[in-house]
């Protein structure tokens, strides 16, 4: 049986000011007005004072919205044990009725993790920490099985943790990732994949080979690739040429992000930018139309 194309999913990304903490709400509250699906894939970095603290903010905002969705981009897992975060996740897909997804990351700027108590680790040792971390993760939502949870892993060890709660749904659990060997662990052990176009290598081109490790990572763990959900941060502009610059009439900015989407089979986007007119346009304008193209491609 063909698998069926994956929804396409929509979403803010704004800034967490701590400065401007009555924008970040209004933000929010505007991206759920103008229909995105995701709001606040909100960047987290304890260690810098000007942002406010991630996941305090995406629970203050989930009591602030309905509908729309929330989630880190991408959580710091260095700074945040990985027992807290699943049940802090759960937690909170509990109480909003499962809203909640969580990205994850390995960690960056180890410096400033140094600096605030955190651990350096190598680039290959903070992927190593990511696999343990997720593994513990999703045993300790998984209440079906019977036991404590017990993970000897190098970086993180926990010898009989009980299990629970179980989130209300199935939290996907999606990394931000660039490098080989941390994409094959994506599709080897990932629900998705949320990287920055700003940060691919090569830009949009980048993507069918980030996408060729993703699968060579599900196939040896015998997972089907199109099941990875495919999310891609872009600018407020982002062009053809791999840019991150959106130009033209919002009528281009959905041919170019369909065009994508039937090219790299990318299955959602995520608009960073604290603009309210064009969070409003993505959402309201852009969004409907993106879905309509690939549908009638597809069909």
């Amino acid at each position: 049986m063909t698998r069926q194309p994956q929804e396409l999913l929509f979403g803010s990304f704004i800034t967490p000011s701590a400065d401007h903490i009555e924008q970040v709400v209004a933000l929010t509250q505007l991206s759920e007005r103008a229909g995105l699906d995701l709001v606040a894939t909100f960047q987290d970095h304890p260690y810098q004072p000007r942002l406010l603290d991630s996941w305090t903010l995406i629970s203050y905002l989930a009591a602030a919205t309905s509908r729309i969705r929330p989630a880190p981009n991408v959580m710091n897992l260095p700074m945040r044990q990985p027992v807290v975060i699943a049940r802090s996740a759960a937690s909170l897909d509990l109480l909003t009725g499962g809203r909640v997804e969580l990205a994850i990351g390995a960690g960056g700027f180890w410096d400033a993790i140094e600096a605030i108590g955190g651990r350096r680790l190598s680039a290959g040792e903070s992927i190593d920490a990511l696999e343990e971390a997720v593994t513990i993760i999703r045993e300790i939502w998984d209440t079906d099985t019977r036991g404590g949870v017990r993970v000897d892993g190098t970086h993180y060890q926990v010898a009989g943790a009980k299990r629970g709660p179980a989130p209300a749904h199935d939290i996907g659990v999606w990394m931000g990732a660039y490098r080989p060997r941390i994409l094959r662990l994506v599709g080897r052990a990932a629900d998705g994949w949320v990287p920055s176009l700003s940060y691919l290598d090569g830009g949009l081109a980048g993507l069918a080979e980030a996408n060729r490790h993703i699968g060579e990572g599900a196939a040896a763990a015998g997972r089907d690739p199109a099941a990875i959900r495919r999310m891609l941060n872009i600018g407020d502009h982002f062009t053809p040429d791999g840019s991150s610059t959106l130009t033209g009439p919002l009528v281009e900015w959905a041919e170019q992000l369909a065009e994508i989407t039937l090219e790299y089979g990318m299955t959602g986007y995520i608009l960073a930018g604290d603009n309210p007119t064009t969070i409003q346009q993505f959402g309201e304008e852009v969004a409907p139309a993106v879905r309509e193209l690939v549908a009638k491609a597809r069909a």
